[in-house]
């Protein structure tokens, strides 16, 4: 796929960071007046390359080198526009910081029209972004209060989010979520013969169902979104939470930044859901009809997964990271979880006072 639809991106002929050594990460952070100490750690990230980088002023900042070819730099904008425009709110967001160049332009990358300040740089065909170091550690989402605490935050997110819409990010839709890394799996041969007709059969009716929930949600309103709310992206401190990572950023409905904080069985998740809402609620309105979009939206992130590993495996990080993909077991567990998750969109939605 191209930059311009990255809900699966495109395929990179070779592995895609095999350049980007620590002299390289050194040398574009003195390009925008960052000088390292030489001090670098890695952080979890599979999509991008992400580190901690030590500064010979004493500060620590984070590091974002964006995979090449993903996002297109108008894309990339409208993400740190939006964290910027949540930061400034006062919304604990981890916005990137403005960078500066040395010399006239340096390795700045300037946004369209101008105006607002440089967040990206390129440096040998990397594009990166610097962000302030934050703390923190998992929420605990047993916890009502850290939930509603958390809903409450999400809340005034998609309060701002719902004021304009994003004019370059992608909208989450089962056409990209669903058909297309279907047929992109389909097409690249990743499912074992034996179990393809399975596959095959339990993803069309996992998408029909799909079809379904949103047929019975209505049409429901798209909004500016982080889009991939998980807890992995909310560090929680004794001050409450800040989120982070934006880089799937995306307009879709409300539901899609909640439902990811929820787990367990159909009693658990409506009780953790309410001690969301009630504090969403407080900045934005909840529209009930898109509690059928739950397990519908559960399960394209499913097939859009499974498609994700296998568009990257030429990624030397991936077959570290994943080294049971492929396997007999992998499919076979996929086709149950399909399968369960037909089960689940025949349910009645999740209700909530």
């Amino acid at each position: 796929m191209t930059s311009t639809d990255p809900g699966l991106p495109g395929d990179d002929a070779e592995a895609p960071y095999a350049r980007l050594t620590p002299d390289l990460m050194l040398d574009a952070l003195d390009a925008v007046a960052l000088r390292g100490d030489g001090r670098f750690l890695a952080l979890n990230s599979y999509e991008n390359r992400v580190y901690q980088v030590s500064l010979e002023d004493g500060r620590t900042v984070v590091a974002k080198f964006y995979r090449p070819g993903r996002w297109s730099d108008a894309q990339i904008f409208e993400e740190h526009a939006f964290a910027c425009e949540l930061a400034g709110r006062e919304i604990p967001v981890v916005a990137p910081m403005a960078l500066e160049a040395p010399a006239e332009g340096g390795a700045l990358v300037l946004p369209a029209g101008g105006g607002a300040a440089p967040t990206l740089a390129s440096f040998q065909g990397y594009r990166f972004a610097v962000y302030p170091r934050r703390g923190g550690r998992a929420p605990e989402l047993d916890d009502p209060d850290t939930l509603e605490r958390i809903g409450r935050f999400i809340g005034r997110i998609h309060a701002v989010g719902a004021i304009a819409p994003f004019a370059h990010r992608p909208v989450l839709d089962i056409a990209s979520f669903g058909e297309e890394p279907r047929d992109w799996l389909l097409a690249h041969g990743f499912v074992p013969a034996d179990l393809l007709p399975a596959w095959r059969g339990i993803v069309e009716q996992a998408l029909d169902a799909v079809r379904g929930a949103f047929d019975r949600a209505g049409p429901v309103r798209g909004i500016r979104l982080h889009g991939d709310c998980h807890a992995g992206n909310v560090l929680w401190t004794d001050d409450g939470p800040h989120f982070v990572d934006f880089d799937d950023a995306r307009t879709g409905p409300a539901v899609q930044d909640l439902w990811m904080l929820l787990s367990g069985d159909r009693a658990s998740m409506t009780r953790q859901l309410s001690d969301v809402l009630a504090g969403y609620e407080d900045f934005a309105d909840f529209d009930r009809r898109e509690l059928q979009l739950v397990e519908a939206l559960r399960t394209l992130r499913l097939i859009h997964y499974s498609a994700w590993i296998a568009r990257r495996w030429h990624d030397p990080a991936f077959p570290a990271a994943f080294p049971w993909f492929g396997t007999q077991r992998y499919w076979q567990d996929r086709i149950l979880e399909l399968r369960e998750q037909v089960a689940a969109m025949q349910e009645p939605a999740i209700e909530c006072g």
